[in-house]
């Protein structure tokens, strides 16, 4: 996808070529990757962590609660930061701190008990809030404002190719004892994965401290909606008086709620749900469920140039709901089916909520962008509840919780996306 703009303000006031903006969009992607891969790992872990330490399935949520609670703390003091220092200085710094935390993994795996690996989920998570943050604001603000749902799928779709690999690589690694007992037992296995993404996170920081990635000016951005219906520029409302803002916000929570709570117990579901199929095939299956989510953003982004991101939302979100109904069913074989193609469907859902509620902010954007990052802190919202249900009625059962999530996405494409904007505009 080309990036369109006439040009883009830099701090001494030159203008940027919209050639120039490839460079810097490059980079930006790349941390999608990273956090991708942080999170496919994440819901390994989960089932990895109920096998090996023996813990409950509302118990192994907490590692859900620590990554996700870094976001619900951090997001505001990372948008702060960005305020500040600016884009580079937020992804560097975000990128360091994820580091750190991985480096933390080899001394939580040699203590052998499940608290310092939250701990170290959290300082990790801290990072990726500081790194999304910067990132999620950068692509949304890096070229022509229509289109910033078009470059945030984009974006996305490399990390849900890191959503893929992640999966792959625990599914090789912490579920296979052979490639677990060449690498040195479990303990061993998760240090040299968690060292190699630390060494791996330094070396792209340091790659990114020595490019040139100009700060754009957002006095007159976000004036074009990428959803239906332009807001008028400059708009003088604070954010608290923006009600496509403050629904936006609460969607996104209730939809990363349901992300996070299918992925903890994804593997779950599926060998619940198909005989004799171990944790390691299901893990694989969480890959190609990755994949589906991968497809889908790429589709997306081609989808978004004819069909309008409201209307896309909606049509997804009433899909979801019905393929999460089929899940809770408990069918043998067609609820894990109807769950790999709901990350399909779940695939645009984050950037085009993101786009649709920043949309005619004006100077407000990086304000109203730490505010949506924020909101990705509702992942701790569904782990524990779904996790407790089911232990006590089975996993089936919990993924009515996603379904009534994801009926608040449809209401938001249909109806909340477009609220105080057309009495705006007339």
């Amino acid at each position: 996808m080309s990036i369109e703009t006439d040009a883009a303000d830099t701090p001494g006031g030159l203008a940027l070529p919209a050639g120039n903006l490839r460079g810097p969009l490059a980079f930006a992607i790349g941390c999608f990757l990273i956090w991708g891969l942080a999170y496919g790992l994440l819901d390994v872990l989960n089932k990895h962590f109920q096998e090996t330490l023996s813990i409950s399935q509302a118990d192994s949520s907490w590692l859900q609660i620590a990554y996700f609670g870094a976001y619900l703390l951090l997001s505001l003091p990372a948008g702060m930061l960005l305020n500040a220092r600016g884009y580079k200085f937020g992804i560097v710094s975000g990128l360091c701190v994820t580091a750190i935390g991985a480096l933390l993994f080899i001394p939580a795996a040699n203590a052998g008990a499940f608290l310092p690996f939250v701990g170290s989920m959290f300082v990790l998570a801290a990072g990726l809030c500081v790194l999304e943050t910067a990132a999620d604001t950068y692509v949304n603000v890096l070229g022509d404002p229509a289109k910033a749902s078009q470059r945030l799928n984009l974006a996305q779709s490399f990390n849900a190719l890191g959503v893929f690999i992640g999966p792959m690589i625990g599914g090789a690694v912490f579920f296979s004892p052979t490639t677990t007992e060449a690498l040195g037992g479990a303990t061993r296995s998760i240090q040299i994965v968690y060292g190699l993404i630390a060494v791996a996170v330094l070396l792209f920081a340091a790659v990114v401290w020595r490019a040139r990635l100009p700060e754009t000016g957002l006095a007159d951005h976000g004036e074009s909606v990428a959803g239906d219906t332009p807001a008028k520029p400059h708009a003088p409302k604070g954010l608290s008086q923006q009600p496509h803002f403050i629904a936006g916000v609460v969607t996104q929570a209730l939809y990363i709620g349901a992300q996070v709570g299918i992925g903890a117990y994804f593997i779950n579901l599926v060998t619940h749900n198909w005989q004799d199929l171990t944790s390691q095939q299901g893990a694989y299956m969480l890959s190609l469920a990755a994949i589906g989510y991968l497809v889908g953003r790429f589709a997306a982004t081609g989808l978004l140039l004819k069909v309008k991101p409201r209307a896309l939302l909606t049509t997804y979100g009433v899909i979801n709901v019905i393929l999460t109904l089929i899940v809770s069913a408990g069918i043998d074989k067609v609820s894990p089916i109807a769950l790999i193609a709901v990350f399909f469907f779940m695939s645009t859902m984050f950037a085009t909520i993101f786009a649709l509620g920043t949309t005619g902010l004006g100077a407000s954007t990086k304000k109203a962008s730490s505010l949506m990052v924020m909101a990705i802190g509702g992942g701790v919202l569904l782990p524990w509840p779904m996790g407790k249900l089911a232990d006590l009625y089975g996993a089936n059962i919990a993924f009515l919780l996603p379904a009534a999530c994801f009926a608040v996405v449809a209401w938001y494409g249909w109806k909340g996306a477009g609220l105080g904007l057309k009495a705006e505009a007339s």
